[in-house]
C-alpha cells in the first residue's frame, strides 16, 4: 500500500504547475479525490472592467481539479471542461473545491465550485478526465 503524502508534500510535487502557482494558487486541503485551492485577488486578475478575468476562474479551478485527480497518484489529464460564469466575486480571495462525481477506470468526472471568500459562488466547472497511465 501507498503511504499517504503529506500537504506540504504535495504542495512540493505542484510547485511545477507553474502558470497556476505563479498566478497565486495555493494548495489548501487534499482528501480522497479531492481538493481546495484559493488564489488571493490582486489587480493582475482583473479585466478592462475591473472584474476578476474569467480566465482567473478557469485557471483556479483546473488546478483544484488537477490537483484532486493527481495527487495521490499521477496520471490523469483533462479531457473535457465547461465552466459557467455564476456572479462576480464580491471578495478578496477565490475558493476552487473540487470533488470527484465518478471514477471509472479510464475516465473521471469532476465538479468544482469557486467561490469567493464571502461565499458567493461564481462559478461552476465540470471537467472530464482522462487516465493516461
Amino acid at each position: 500500500m501507498q503511504e499517504k503524502k503529506s500537504l506540504e508534500e504535495v504542495r512540493k510535487i505542484f510547485e511545477g504547475d507553474r502558470f497556476a502557482t505563479e498566478n497565486g494558487a495555493v494548495i489548501e486541503e487534499i482528501g480522497d479525490h479531492s481538493s481546495t485551492c484559493s488564489l488571493l485577488i490582486t489587480p493582475k486578475h482583473r479585466n478592462a472592467m475591473g472584474a476578476v478575468m474569467g480566465g482567473t476562474y478557469f485557471t483556479l479551478a483546473d488546478f483544484a481539479f488537477a490537483v484532486a485527480a493527481n495527487w495521490e497518484s499521477m496520471g490523469c489529464v483533462s479531457l473535457h471542461s465547461d465552466i459557467s460564469f455564476l456572479g462576480a466575486a464580491k471578495g478578496e480571495k477565490l475558493i476552487a473545491k473540487a470533488v470527484c462525481i465518478k471514477n471509472g477506470k479510464k475516465t473521471a468526472c469532476y465538479r468544482i465550485d469557486v467561490t469567493d471568500d464571502l461565499g458567493n459562488l461564481t462559478a461552476t466547472v465540470t471537467t472530464t478526465g482522462y487516465y493516461v497511465q
